[in-house]
């Protein structure tokens, strides 16, 4: 299974960027699909989430800005990022639960990172 991230960029403050997460390879299903982002020198953290039923979560400093979606048939979750800051610098990665077939066991994969970069 490999996740591919991408559509991050260089966007001028208020503006919009939207980042895809698409995952291929030996899948039965997937779960739940989580975006993180770390800005440098700073931890990792939870920016937003999705459950396999389309229940979404978000951090309080991206609630109202940012909206996370997915698409089942093409394996492939959106995090759309408007009103951009530049405290949302950062590299974007994307994180997914995925149900392999035969043994329908669920493991966690993780796609490269995105660089988003807001300017001022």
């Amino acid at each position: 299974v490999q996740l591919q991230a991408s559509g991050g960029g260089l966007v001028q403050a208020g503006g919009s960027l939207r980042l895809s997460c698409a995952a291929s390879g030996n899948i039965f299903s997937i779960n739940a699909v989580r975006w993180y982002r770390q800005a440098p020198g700073e931890q990792r953290e939870l920016v937003a989430s999705i459950s396999s039923g389309g229940s979404t979560n978000y951090a309080d400093s991206v609630k109202g800005r940012f909206s996370i979606s997915r698409d089942n048939a093409k394996n492939t979750v959106y995090l759309q990022m408007n009103s951009l800051k530049p405290e949302d610098t950062a590299v974007y990665s994307c994180k997914a639960f995925v149900v392999v077939p035969r043994t329908l066991y669920e493991y966690s994969y993780w796609g490269q990172g995105t660089l988003v970069t807001v300017s001022s």
